[in-house]
Formats: C-alpha cells, structure tokens, sequence
C-alpha cells in the first residue's frame, strides 16, 4: 500500500511540474487603457490623420473640432465646416465613463459614409491604428 501512495505522490509531483513547467513568464500584452480620454485620444489622432489631412473625399468639406479636455466628462471630436467652424457640427464622436461607452451622431452618419465612419471609431477605440 505503501508503494501505491509513493506512485501515486509521484505523478502529481509530475504533474504539478508539467504544469508550472508550461507557465510563461511572458505578461499578457497591455491592452489599451480603455477610459473616455484615452480612447478619445486615440480617435483623434486617427480621425485627424486618416479623415481630415488625408483629403479624404467625405470630409473634405470640414475641419476637426478637439473637444478633449471636457468637464462634463465626455471628451469628443467634432467636424464642423471647412469654412465655418462655428455652425453647428456635422458630426460628434464622443466618449463617456471607465470602459468608454462611444457615441456618434450628427448629419454625416446619417449619409453614406456613416457605416465607415462607425467601423473606422471603433477599430481605433480598441487601438487600431491603420486607416
């Protein structure tokens, strides 16, 4: 009986160093910090490179409006006209709380370039980069 427990005391012991054998001392990558002005910031340095100074045809007509350092706690961007930047906006993307939670709304996501400007805000909320 005695041999039994040895064996038996044996493969755990094997067991348990297989398992902690198999452990990586890698820490999981760092995922993007996920509150409102992160991801805000993240946005609009994409929103500005890939929408506005890229001359992208759908928002050719406008200019980007920071409006990041919010009180309210809801950092935002804003396309405005080109040629009129005090009108009302076209467009807002905004972030709120610790996961953000994104909202976007105004004329443009009304029009045709809604559904990409809708994939474009969340793939780099997430911390996409590409355009």
């Amino acid at each position: 009986m005695r041999l039994r427990t040895h064996a038996a005391s044996g493969i755990l012991l094997a067991t348990l160093a297989l398992l902690v054998g198999c452990q990586s001392d890698k820490k999981p990558a760092s995922s993007p910090q996920r509150a409102a002005l992160p991801t805000m910031e993240r946005v609009a340095i994409a929103a500005n490179t890939c929408w506005f100074k890229s001359n992208d045809p759908a928002f050719r007509e406008y200019r980007m409006a920071p409006e990041l350092n919010s009180f309210s706690g809801r950092p935002r961007i804003l396309a405005v006209p080109r040629h009129s930047p005090e009108s009302r906006p076209t467009l807002v993307v905004q972030a709120e709380g610790n996961p953000a939670r994104l909202d976007a709304f105004g004329p443009l996501m009304q029009g045709p370039a809604g559904g990409r400007i809708r994939a474009d805000v969340l793939r780099w909320a997430g911390g996409g980069t590409g355009c």
